[in-house]
């Protein structure tokens, strides 16, 4: 029952939002100095002049503590400018690419809030060559002024920006953002019944309650598998590969050229690959021997989450598997898969990996990690390794220089953080609301 009843709560909600920002978009009650003027906004429509300053996300307080309030104006117009743009889909540089080869590379990059790491995956794209091929594609789960004018910059492809339209930003006072009648993460289930906070009934697997802020990442990821390969009008008929990326990767002058020398090899020689991968987290400092070079193996969700290219047949088998995906109880989008190769797809995936990567992870202080870090620094080192090892880069051939023995990974332990029903029916619904 309580099931039906999140359903209708999501059907409601994404009508809710889709009147209220018609409504405000037509409105322009709001007085032009109430708020900082935003280029990208005044193009979807000149009233719509807001900017979303910073907003203060917490899980720490009770219920009893702090009263809900209405939802602001400025949020409103902002969800009605996402809906707008998600249904326009405009791509930019159009005048400047023409000529963009059919079913070509699709990059897609999943963009949170470090514009410093979005400036350095840019710049590494910028050097690829090649690029001018590929549609770059922004999914984007925080508004904001500079990352626009970030990737605003970009003119060496066509690019499209998306947003996530339930993100915490857009719902900072209730879900799937914090609800101040939420249950707090730490209290005990029977104190939580007694306090009678929304989430009482379901906590996680270790007995803690949501935080929005970790629930976000799996569903921007699986809202954005399901937008990009269904939703977007110009890759319905799409039969090449997209490549799933983060904001603080960084990207070889030659991965473009090497992603499809493995897509001719997995065409010749590996047609049942699922995934195509750029490279693991273990850096090569020497490429000479390894560069032209590709592994077959079992995907493992701790080495080949970064950097996979997949097809429109993995995406479908994939997608079947949306009920395990939303109600895992992981609030790690890659760990939940490493589960569905075992207990969902119809069999486990099977990876072709580049042994010398040509994709980089530069953020070691995202969310799992507390140390400080720089990302001018790292994508100097990386940089340099690229400068040593030039002679290497732009192999003639890739050849695949080892099939290891195939067999299902037993799923790793899952780390909680998705047990309540809400998230499970939420994610559930991007198939039918979309």
């Amino acid at each position: 029952m309580r099931c039906r009843i999140y359903k209708k709560k999501v059907i409601i909600l994404t009508l809710v939002v889709v009147a209220c920002g018609l409504a405000l978009w037509n409105s322009g009650r709001q007085k032009k100095n109430d708020f900082v003027q935003d280029p990208d906004v005044e193009k979807v429509h000149a009233r719509a002049q807001v900017s979303l300053g910073s907003r203060k996300i917490a899980n720490e307080s009770t219920p009893e503590k702090v009263q809900k309030q209405e939802v602001d104006n400025v949020t409103l117009v902002y969800r009605s400018v996402v809906f707008q743009l998600n249904f326009d889909q405009t791509i930019k540089n159009l005048e400047k690419i023409t000529n963009r080869p059919q079913d070509d590379v699709v990059i897609v990059v999943q963009v949170h809030n470090r514009p410093d790491y979005l400036r350095q995956l840019l710049e590494s794209l910028r050097k690829a060559k090649g690029i001018e091929n590929v549609l770059l594609i922004f999914s984007h789960d925080y508004w904001s002024p500079e990352l626009n004018q970030i990737v605003a910059s970009v003119d060496f492809c066509q690019v499209l920006q998306i947003f996530f339209p339930f993100s915490i930003q857009l719902y900072p006072k209730e879900f799937p953002g914090h609800d101040p009648k939420d249950c707090p993460r730490d209290i005990e289930k029977k104190d939580a019944l007694k306090l009678g906070c929304i989430n009482a009934e379901y906590p996680d697997s270790f007995g803690h309650y949501r935080e929005a802020k970790f629930s976000q990442t799996k569903h921007h990821w699986w809202w954005k598998m399901h937008f990009v390969w269904e939703k977007i009008k110009v890759l319905k008929d799409h039969k090449g590969l997209v490549f799933f990326i983060e904001e603080d990767h960084y990207l070889s002058p030659d991965f473009y050229f090497v992603l499809k020398k493995m897509w001719n090899r997995k065409t010749e020689e590996c047609p049942d690959c699922d995934v195509l991968n750029l490279g693991t987290y273990a850096r090569v400092p020497m490429f000479a021997d390894k560069a032209n070079k590709v592994e077959i193996k079992t995907w493992k969700s701790t080495e080949h989450n970064m950097g996979m290219a997949i097809t429109r047949d993995t995406y479908l088998k994939l997608i079947e598997c949306t009920d395990t995906f939303c109600s895992y109880d992981d609030y790690n989008w890659d760990w939940t898969l490493q589960h569905l190769t075992v207990n969902c797809l119809p069999k486990f995936w099977k990876v072709m990996v580049a042994e010398v990567p040509r994709i980089y992870h530069i953020g070691s202080c995202g969310m799992h990690h507390k140390k400080s870090c720089k990302p001018t620094t790292e994508s100097a080192k990386i940089e340099a390794m690229f400068t040593g090892n030039q002679p290497s880069l732009f192999p003639e051939n890739m050849v695949i220089s080892r099939r290891h023995s195939m067999g299902a990974l037993s799923p790793l332990v899952k780390n909680g953080g998705w047990g309540d029903i809400r998230d499970h029916e939420l994610c559930k619904s991007y198939r039918r609301l979309q």
